[in-house]
């Protein structure tokens, strides 16, 4: 494993994909670990996708103090569960298995007349989370978004903002697919460990894009914001 310490953010590089499942969820398992002893519970946010099909299912055997873990994720599509594009089915059939099974899990997605009434509904269901996150897993895409951050999303600029009081907001961009749901900026700053999970050359290159200067893509904005390094692992 290479590790280099950069300005903002620092780089774990690994030969596979199994090898970077691994070191992520040992990472991830003791931050959850060192919460639970801190102030007897942990929260555990993390993104859907494919890409973290591998570290769900390793992170899942790690035995911890799982009964004392919430999991929720950083955004959702609107769609239910059933829907094999839902981030929540991903969870549930990888995460939320084996040791990891008595964990509660928190949804974004319910039934709802709409996306900005199911954003609502979700602000006043989560106000109950033992805030702040003690550990958020983002993933990226190759057009640099992160979360649901779309470059082309109409609300950016409210997403981006460090400062919303909001805990979910609702996402509107041609390029999601459909409408989604994403947690607010701040709530994701704010968290103990922040991870970025990305593999392939393909998101490597879009990464370096996005870092460049000039770049001004939601995976930079975010790395930008964040009060304290942000831990990329990737894998080719």
């Amino acid at each position: 494993m290479a590790r280099e310490q950069l300005n903002a953010y620092t780089w774990h590089a690994f030969a596979d994909g199994p090898q970077l499942a691994a070191a992520l969820a040992g990472h991830v398992a003791g931050r959850l670990t060192k919460a639970i002893a801190e102030r007897g519970t942990g929260l555990l946010a993390v993104s859907g996708g494919t890409t973290p099909a591998k570290f769900f299912a390793t992170l899942s055997k790690i035995p911890i103090a799982w009964d004392r873990v919430t999991v929720t994720l950083v955004d959702e599509r609107f769609v239910p569960a059933s829907s094999p594009r839902s981030n929540a089915g991903l969870v549930a059939a990888n995460l939320l298995q084996n040791a990891a099974a008595a964990a509660r899990f928190v949804p974004l997605y319910h039934e709802a007349a709409g996306i900005e009434t199911a954003a609502a509904s979700d602000d006043a269901a989560l106000q109950s989370l033992p805030w702040p996150l003690d550990v958020v897993v983002l993933g990226m895409g190759t057009d640099g978004h992160t979360a649901s951050f779309f470059p082309d999303a109409d609300n950016l600029a409210k997403l981006l903002d460090p400062s919303s009081t909001r805990i979910v907001l609702p996402v509107h961009a041609a390029s999601a697919g459909e409408p989604r749901l994403t947690l607010a900026l701040a709530r994701i700053l704010a968290a103990g460990f922040i991870a970025l999970h990305i593999e392939g050359e393909d998101k490597r290159t879009a990464f370096d894009g996005a870092m460049g200067p000039g770049a001004r893509k939601p995976i930079r904005a975010v790395i930008d914001a964040a009060p304290k390094a942000v831990e990329v692992f990737w894998a080719p």
